[in-house]
């Protein structure tokens, strides 16, 4: 148990810090660190996902930054996107699945660098001294 509370808030931090999404931590380090299959790794990041967006919408709320409307739509539609993900996850073999989340993570990481590389740095404020 305190292994999974380390992990969690490591890849938190580490995610946070980086901008990427926390299950793209999480579930590598639960499949490594704590032996989760692939498929008990996935479901255990999603379930943790729940109270940190809860989290995260409600802080966010208190700054306006929340569009109620397109929230609940997108979680409307969301359930039923996990639900036939849940039965695509179960159907399809345990290679298929590390394989396909390892394309994930190389997508996710090409993402990283792109957005590091072509980004347009801040303009110097106006009369500040270099």
């Amino acid at each position: 148990m305190i292994e999974a509370i380390l992990i969690g808030l490591a890849a938190g931090v580490v995610a946070g810090l980086l901008g990427v999404g926390g299950g793209a931590l999480f579930v590598p380090a639960l499949t490594i660190g704590l032996g989760l299959s692939q498929l008990e790794a996935e479901a255990t990041s999603l379930l943790a996902i729940i109270p940190v967006a809860l989290v995260g919408a409600w802080r966010q709320r208190a700054h306006g930054n929340v569009d109620l409307r397109t929230g609940a739509l997108l979680g409307f539609v969301a359930v039923g996107g996990a639900a036939g993900g849940v039965v695509l996850a179960n159907a399809v073999p345990q290679r298929a699945l590390e394989v396909g989340f390892a394309i994930f993570i190389l997508f996710v990481a090409f993402q990283l660098v792109r957005r590091e590389l072509w980004s347009v740095p801040p303009a110097p404020e106006a009369g500040a001294q270099a």
